[in-house]
């Protein structure tokens, strides 16, 4: 399914990532898909309340825990400056589809990196 909110479709989602050789760009890749992936759920499901939207950033952040050992069979790891970048994502991600007041951090409450 195609994103259809013309803010997200353009958005370099992990842009500062990509720009660090430390990142493995496979693995990011991965982590945009995630991204896209939850903005394509909240386009179908279209979330009522940040309750709702919260349960469908709980599954995106579960997908990024799994990723963190392809972080390291590449000697790379979800770090300070990935899991900022990632937060920020997280947060645009919220912004754009109309959740101004979601709390970064119970977007990605259940993470592990």
């Amino acid at each position: 399914m195609p994103i259809t909110n013309p803010q997200v479709a353009k958005y370099p989602f992990l842009q500062q990532l990509y720009a660090d050789d430390y990142f493995p760009d496979h693995v990011l890749d991965k982590c945009r898909a995630v991204l896209l992936e939850l903005c394509e759920r909240i386009e179908a499901e279209r979330p009522a309340d940040l309750a709702a939207l919260y349960l469908l950033t709980e599954r995106a952040t579960a997908e990024f825990n799994a990723l963190e050992a392809e972080f390291e069979a590449a000697d790379s790891e979800i770090e300070t400056v990935a899991r900022e970048e990632i937060a920020e994502d997280f947060g645009f991600v919220a912004d754009a589809y109309g959740f101004e007041d979601a709390d970064i951090e119970e977007l990605i409450a259940g993470r592990e990196w």
